[in-house]
């Protein structure tokens, strides 16, 4: 036995504390929920033998539940809304005599759930890769503990130290550009003996990864994030684990992951071939004729060899899930959640898991990725669709990787009745069919795409024209690190590795400085600069962030949409003209602009907008009616 500190903070009472207790999870709890209850999974040889028992005004033992496997318990707690925040300890009482006891501690809240405000259309998201992004501290950049052991640069696919303490460092970069929220990729333990800087593989759901840093650089994070009004947004995974997850050596139950008896049989020559892996149909959610093995290969396949799929049917993985994402939420004060894979889960979980989140948090946000270029698939997913087999989501917000697409196509395409800027056109055209399109997320690329730039066949002007037309969408855009810059991956397309380049002067003797601005080309700085001027005029214009939509018919290779609210119209303009061009202005006038004067919000010049408008280049022009 363990004790660990003799006296709690508590002022009315002391508790001698005690850590003989292998594993309890969650590590702690708070007062003040909604929902009175709590189920601890705990983790200790032979616990299944061992009664445990609570003595704490508020708090009872409601059930106890043995796993399969005799070294879990899992416990259902009932806090009462009288139960005041401190420390109590949890007594195991063995068939054999012994004792083990456990301190568990209940906090107090430091935020009322109301004010827990996620994002939305009037933020801008910077996506980081956390490992790529800056090495604040190398000193923390080899854990010897974990299996993958090395640094190495030079190799796209190793770990090269970025940190969390290498986004406390570039805040105010991140808040000067213009940005609102950060989403990360996952920081948590990812154990795996390689590609573990990708994030993705969690072994340790209540553990920050040591290589990018501690708990307390977390918070300091989310606090310094949000003295700056940045939101953190917390990349989770409900889908899947890391094939060295903790629990992978000894699973509670028989039924812990999908497929568990193909993986008991074979964990000890573990390769590709003994893997059933998803199918990865995705629309067999919704298709009225998928068949029953497709549906359940879709759900139940493992995501890839080294990631096993968690079964959600399990009610205590359910809970366990649920939990996990609350008590992130409630540690770190976060933002928003992104939620990786979302339709490789059970639907009906992911029902659950949303609405139990938004519930608690009715002013939270979260997205969830649904790689799907249909907008029928990807309006399915959102809180308020009218699905047909009646599925509610409780999602306020899916991604909108079909509109990010047209973007690409309308760009890259020569221009005709079917093709070019009518691509775009069309795609707005669908949201319709969503139950609230400023609550899409929308993106020009992210970490598992090839960038923007090179998507776009490294043509800055289109580039720009990608940026300010999503930028003014009714959507909530999302911006992957680096594309400010024009960072590519044309030296091979669709690498991930390369997709994940390290953002210049994040280390120690870059020559190129992103933060600085030094040895950056003059297109690079140009860039840096556009995005800027856009992103800090989006800030304050409401006619972007709940105005009305109104866009025209691309004519003459143009394209024209208007964002207005009382007070303000925003006018974006695309021409792919490459020579000069006079627009006859009357067929706008129902937009109620003729002799006002509009100034462009990049280069600040005036306009008054009378019979034409000349367009002396391909490009992109966004103008405004507001004065300041």
């Amino acid at each position: 036995m363990k004790t660990v500190n003799t006296v709690s903070n508590l002022k009315n009472s002391s508790v001698v504390e005690y850590s003989d207790i292998e594993r309890i999870e969650p590590s702690n709890w708070w007062v003040g929920f909604k929902n009175s209850e709590l189920q601890l999974l705990v983790k200790h040889p032979n616990i299944t033998t061992a009664v445990p028992e609570i003595d704490y005004a508020g708090v009872s033992i409601k059930e106890v539940h043995k796993a399969d496997s005799d070294n879990y318990l899992f416990i259902d707690l009932d806090i009462d809304k009288s139960t005041k925040a401190g420390k109590f300890n949890i007594v195991f009482k063995f068939e054999n005599g012994t004792e083990k006891i456990q301190t568990y501690e209940l906090k107090p809240r430091k935020i009322a759930a109301e004010d827990y405000v996620g994002f939305d259309s009037s933020d801008v998201i910077y996506l980081i890769t956390p490992d790529r992004f800056s090495n604040g501290n190398p000193s923390n950049d080899i854990h010897e503990e974990l299996l993958e052991k090395t640094i190495d640069r030079t190799n796209d696919y190793a770990r090269h130290g970025g940190d969390i303490q290498g986004m406390i460092n570039h805040l105010d970069y991140i808040e000067s550009m213009g940005f609102t929220a950060i989403w990360s990729c996952p920081l948590l333990t990812n154990n795996m003996p390689s590609g573990s800087y990708h994030g993705y593989a969690m072994t340790d759901f209540y553990e920050i990864d040591p290589r990018f840093g501690t708990l307390e650089e977390y918070l300091e994070l989310a606090h310094k994030a949000k003295e700056k009004g940045l939101k953190l947004i917390m990349d989770q995974v409900a889908n899947h684990c890391g094939l060295e997850h903790w629990w992978m050596k000894d699973l509670p139950f028989n039924n812990w992951v999908n497929y568990q008896e193909n993986y008991e049989e074979n964990k000890d020559s573990w390769d590709k071939k003994a893997t059933i892996t998803s199918n990865h149909r995705r629309t067999s959610n919704q298709d009225i004729y998928s068949s029953k093995k497709d549906r359940e290969e879709m759900s139940d396949g493992w995501f890839v060899s080294g990631m096993p799929d968690l079964n959600q049917r399990n009610p205590f993985m359910a809970k366990y899930l649920i939990q996990n994402s609350i008590w992130w939420i409630e540690t770190g004060g976060l933002g928003g959640i992104r939620q990786d894979t979302y339709p490789y889960s059970d639907k009906e979980f992911m029902s659950q898991w949303a609405g139990a989140i938004m519930e608690q948090y009715p002013n939270f946000s979260i997205v969830g990725e649904e790689w799907s270029y249909n907008p029928l698939i990807i309006g399915y997913w959102q809180q308020g669709a009218n699905n047909r087999d009646g599925y509610k989501s409780n999602l306020k917000s899916p991604m909108d990787f079909a509109m990010q697409r047209q973007i690409v196509n309308g760009l890259n395409e020569h221009e005709s009745w079917d093709t070019g800027l009518v691509k775009m056109y069309e795609g707005l055209a669908n949201d319709f069919h969503y139950a609230s399109p400023k609550d899409i997320m929308i993106f020009p690329d992210n970490h598992d795409m090839s960038r923007i730039f090179t998507q776009l066949r490294e043509d800055v002007v289109n580039t720009k024209m990608a940026l300010g037309y999503l930028l003014a969408l009714p959507r909530i855009p999302q911006l992957y690190y680096g594309t400010e810059i024009l960072m590519n991956d044309s030296a091979n397309p669709g690498d991930h590795g390369l997709i994940r380049t390290d953002f210049p002067g994040g280390w120690k003797g870059d020559t190129v400085n992103v933060f600085t601005g030094e040895g950056l080309t003059d297109t690079q700085l140009e860039m840096q600069g556009f995005v800027k001027q856009l992103l800090t005029y989006r800030k304050t214009s409401k006619a972007i962030h709940e105005g009305k939509t109104i866009h025209f018919a691309p004519f003459m290779g143009t394209y024209f949409l208007f964002r207005i609210i009382e007070g303000e119209t925003v006018v974006v303009v695309i021409n792919k003209n490459q020579e000069p061009i006079t627009i006859n202005l009357k067929h706008y006038d129902e937009i109620g602009l003729k002799g006002k004067t509009l100034k462009n919000i990049v280069t600040g010049e005036g306009f008054v907008w009378d019979e034409k408008m000349t367009l002396n280049s391909k490009g992109i022009t966004i103008y405004s009616t507001k004065e300041n």
